[in-house]
């Protein structure tokens, strides 16, 4: 292998065998951290040797998602027998260590920092959005700030609004540099960057243009880790402090992943979203994660409707069911179309099947495409990416359709890993293909895995199915991550249910479509149907032609489980309580067998 290859598992560890990663995982050292004896791993920080027994050592620059950087000078610390004192986060723990963590020595010296801070801009608290959760203000008040000592400039930093979810206001920005530290290490775009020196030092996107008009994908993962007001959410700004707020573990439903959330809530109002840094599946988000959902501007459903008079009037929902009821019983031989979104949770597609397949007789089908037709292999996990030597991308585009990967495919091609893409019905994911490679032919690309230690096949609805006989080989060889274009998908493969790509002929069709876009090519499906019942979220193209219309919950109101593209059991929570007429899914579609 290359001296420059990445090894299998990345950082600290990287390149031994189990049983010498085992060892080294279980090895300690002994050390006093202010006078006290502890044990800590070998090769952590001082500063993660501290937070694991309970001391706390304060930072600035410092991210636990981030690696240490050692610029703001807040955690340093003194070391018995050393002259110079060492920042806390990026120096590693020996045996018999002596740390002191707060000296007097050490409190002048954060002081004297915190007031040099304080002076470069305009940290004016009471007009800051952040004021009451700013980690700058917390150290001020822990270290008896109460006045500037230094001058504090006049003069006035630009503000960059060219974002549409957040802005920038260089005035608050101490230059910790998390954001760009962040954009590298995490999403990989390397948007962000720094210019000048001393005082005029300023963060960046690109060639110094606008941050709307860089290469910025609006992930919001910079607004969440900058520690001060400099970044600003538009939509929770203002909306109430960390102690005001409720905060609620979920995980995000817009695609396969299932990436780990934090829903902030508060007075019946979603504020934010943030991602769980430590969560088991993934903690960076992106923008249709993030923000997309509280941008929606869609007409909700609120209220069961029946067509009468040729119009869709408000009724209640017994009479919603009876109506749907009636339209049912009278498909007679005609048959029954049941199609049902893979973005529902588990709960939702249980309910769906028991009553269309085990007590209707009725084919139950997805709307999303189902990739369990594919005779392909499904073993692989998100933390694969980080350690793989080669990636291939066959019928899929990450980057627009699961960000999250597309980004961990990125950060794998910086750290050089070799990425190629086969580029197939109107997927085109060769932005994310190593320099050179650009799109290749599947031959090529089973070749180049083939010579690599690690491969890595992403595969998506796009595979052609006389290509799956090549992608095949790998088996063995390689890890294959399977990206489902739908949140559930995977669950409503196992389920059986069937693509229902294909218009139907039935006099009946119900659809349970849920949150997802009543697109062109779903009303499609069902323009035969001389009745339609309709079970969703929001109006469109597909209500105004149904003849019973029932409200559904979107994603903040329901609790569910969804198996997501790793194959694992995750599970969303309820942080809103829904309008007195949308009801589960699940309690929906009881009501309504009860009925037949």
């Amino acid at each position: 292998m290359d001296e420059d290859a990445p090894t299998r598992g990345g950082g600290r560890g990287a390149g031994l065998t189990l049983t010498e990663e085992m060892n080294s995982a279980m090895a300690t050292v002994t050390l006093k951290l202010n006078g006290q004896t502890i044990q800590a791993r070998e090769g952590c920080t001082i500063l993660e040797a501290a937070k694991e027994a309970g001391v706390d050592i304060p930072t600035l620059c410092h991210h636990p998602a981030l690696a240490g950087f050692g610029a703001c000078r807040m955690c340093v610390v003194e070391i018995a027998n050393e002259k110079k004192i060492h920042p806390a986060c990026t120096y590693p723990v020996s045996e018999g260590m002596e740390v002191q963590t707060e000296t007097p020595k050490l409190v002048q010296l954060r002081k004297f920092v915190l007031e040099m801070l304080f002076s470069e801009r305009n940290h004016y608290c009471m007009y800051c959005e952040m004021s009451g959760d700013c980690e700058l203000q917390n150290l001020a008040y822990r270290y008896g700030m109460d006045k500037w000592t230094y001058p504090s400039p006049n003069e006035r930093m630009p503000v960059d609004g060219s974002r549409q979810y957040f802005i920038m206001d260089h005035n608050r920005c101490v230059l910790c540099r998390r954001c760009v530290r962040a954009c590298d290490e995490l999403v990989g775009m390397r948007t962000l960057g720094v210019k000048g020196r001393g005082s005029e030092t300023m963060i960046i996107a690109d060639l110094d243009v606008p941050f709307g008009d860089s290469s910025c994908v609006s992930c919001g993962t910079c607004l969440q880790v900058c520690p001060t007001g400099a970044l600003i959410d538009r939509k929770s700004a203002y909306g109430g402090r960390n102690a005001d707020v409720t905060k609620t573990k979920s995980i995000c439903t817009f695609c396969s992943v299932g990436c780990d959330t934090e829903v902030v809530t508060r007075a019946g109002r979603v504020l934010r979203v943030d991602g769980v840094w430590d969560g088991p599946t993934n903690g960076v988000l992106c923008a249709k994660g993030r923000f997309e959902p509280l941008y929606d501007t869609r007409d909700r459903v609120t209220s069961p409707m029946v067509r009468q008079d040729g119009r869709l009037v408000p009724v209640t929902l017994d009479e919603a069911l009876d109506a749907a009821a009636e339209c049912i019983a009278s498909a007679n031989g005609g048959g029954i179309s049941a199609l049902a979104t893979a973005n529902a949770p588990s709960e939702c597609l249980d309910s769906f099947v028991a009553l269309f397949r085990n007590k209707l007789n009725a084919s139950p089908a997805a709307i999303e495409p189902l990739l369990n037709g594919l005779d392909l292999p499904a073993n692989g996990a998100l933390a694969d990416l980080d350690s793989a030597d080669c990636i291939a991308i066959v019928g899929a585009d990450p980057l627009e359709d699961h960000p999250v990967v597309g980004y961990r495919i990125r950060r794998a091609r910086n750290r050089g890993a070799k990425v190629v893409a086969v580029a197939q019905n109107g997927a085109s994911p060769s932005q994310l293909a190593s320099k050179g490679a650009g799109a290749v032919s599947v031959e090529n690309a089973v070749a180049v895995c083939r010579s690599s230690q690690w491969p890595v096949v992403v595969y998506g609805p796009g595979v052609c199915e006389d290509q799956v006989g090549q992608i095949k080989e790998l088996a063995g060889a390689a890890k294959f991550l399977r990206l489902d274009p739908a949140a559930n998908a995977a669950y409503a493969a196992r389920m059986g249910l069937a693509n229902g790509s294909a218009p139907t002929s039935a006099d009946v069709a119900y659809v349970m479509i849920g949150e997802r876009e009543q697109n062109g090519e779903v009303a499609q499906r069902v323009a035969n149907a001389k009745r339609l019942v309709v079970h969703a979220a929001y109006h469109g193209p597909l209500t105004e032609k149904a003849d019973v219309v029932l409200p559904a919950p979107v994603w903040c109101e329901r609790d569910g489980t969804y198996v997501n593209l790793e194959g694992r059991t995750v599970s969303a929570r309820r942080v809103l309580t829904p309008d007195e007429d949308v009801l589960p899914e699940t309690e929906v579609l009881s009501r309504l067998s009860a009925r037949l």
